[in-house]
């Protein structure tokens, strides 16, 4: 069904400090939120998507220009614009930010070791908007590089948003983690907020990452959201950084 949200018809239903470019993105992203374009589809032209809402080229052309700078939308010059996939080998790089020291961009391997569904402790049920005790799929896996573990993690999820998903589906396949979420369940990640500190490596820490008892590791919790702001997992990791570095992009 066509929606039409003319300028006129905009200003009488929405805030005046609501661009309508802004308006519009909202209308996209409640696309993609609803399924409309799947990950990796390409989206209507801006002048197609222009006529359906009934603004501008120039509006539409602002609104996919900011999607796109939030790795919602990808332009392709000469193919035109797609929604975003965790398929996307770059995508990989967004979320995963420990680099060799020597700055090479050395592929992961995912070990997971555990899948079980817990009872959420009431810190993961404020992080994923819970309520304490609410179902949870817990996972444990290490991630290496060059056969070396470095990161130990500690992931949790929503159980009713991920049914059915075992150990060994996690272990079959060399997709991504946040590939196999999409693909399999139709939850993309869309963006993730973390916080990083310094702490002393535990005993069952330091067993995995071969390093001694109290060793200096980097954790850093993450909590990932999907759209509508909605967050879908949190996680620890453990991060062992004798010869590796976190590497956050400012610009």
């Amino acid at each position: 069904m066509t929606q039409d949200i003319s300028p006129s018809v905009a200003r009488a239903t929405a805030p005046t400090f609501s661009p309508l470019y802004r308006q519009i993105k909202d209308f996209l992203v409640d696309c993609l939120a609803r399924g409309e374009w799947g990950p990796g589809a390409a989206i209507p032209s801006e002048a197609e998507l222009a006529q359906r809402f009934n603004v501008s080229q120039g509006t539409v052309r602002k609104a996919i220009d900011e999607m796109a700078a939030e790795n919602l939308l990808v332009r392709r010059q000469g193919k035109g614009t797609f929604v975003a996939s965790h398929d996307d080998p770059r995508s990989h790089y967004r979320f995963l930010r420990l680099i060799p020291d020597d700055g090479s961009m050395v592929e992961s391997h995912s070990e997971p070791f555990a899948c079980a569904v817990q009872e959420a402790a009431p810190e993961v049920a404020a992080a994923l908007q819970l309520e304490t005790g609410a179902p949870v799929i817990v996972i444990k896996r290490l991630l290496s590089f060059a056969g070396k573990s470095v990161i130990y993690d500690q992931i949790y999820l929503p159980a009713g948003q991920f049914p059915g998903l075992t150990l060994e589906t996690l272990r079959a396949g060399e997709r991504s983690f946040y590939s196999l979420l999409e693909n399999d369940f139709g939850v993309r990640m869309i963006h993730a907020e973390e916080r990083l500190r310094a702490v002393a490596a535990d005993a069952e820490s330091a067993g995995l990452l071969a390093v001694a008892e109290g060793s200096p590791l980097l954790l850093v919790e993450r909590t990932a959201y999907t759209y509508g702001n909605q967050p879908v997992e949190w996680r620890r990791g453990l991060y062992l950084t004798t010869a590796h570095y976190y590497r956050n992009d400012l610009g």
